[in-house]
């Protein structure tokens, strides 16, 4: 698209199936470089990926043309199969607006997410990234 400029950033969480620990230490750094590559082969900028062993992290600067549903699914899609037939994502995700004087805030946070989990669950991390962005939910479908 000539003449068209955007800056949509996204700040992506999900977890594993239940939430279950799937994602173990040892193949965490993979995964995460994993999904930068599936990102630069859909022409999507992934700028940071982390998370723990039953959650991920996300943040991506979409381009005009790919929808945000359209994103997460190819990248929970394709690094599901490379994981291995007993992993699975989550059905759903949280999705979250950053604005570019939030852009190195987020970074770190995502890049810290074994430190962050010392202190919280990932459902109380997800529950106040709900809270902060206003975003309704029922806390009896909220984690499916």
């Amino acid at each position: 698209m000539a003449h068209t400029y955007s800056q949509n950033l996204i700040h992506c969480v999900f977890s594993t199936k239940e939430r279950q620990p799937l994602i173990l230490p040892e193949r965490q750094e993979q995964l995460w470089a994993y999904l930068f590559g599936i990102s630069k082969n859909e022409r999507l900028n992934l700028i940071a990926a982390g998370g723990t062993a039953n959650h991920a992290h996300l943040l991506l600067a979409l381009p005009p043309v790919v929808a945000l549903a359209e994103a997460v699914q190819k990248i929970k899609g394709n690094s599901s199969r490379w994981m291995g037939t007993r992993f699975s994502w989550q059905e759903g995700y949280g999705a979250f607006s950053v604005s570019a004087s939030q852009l190195s805030t987020v970074k770190a946070y995502i890049k810290n997410q074994a430190g962050h989990h010392k202190k919280r669950t990932f459902e109380d991390e997800f529950i106040a990234l709900l809270k902060k962005y206003g975003i309704e939910y029922d806390p009896q479908f909220v984690f499916g």
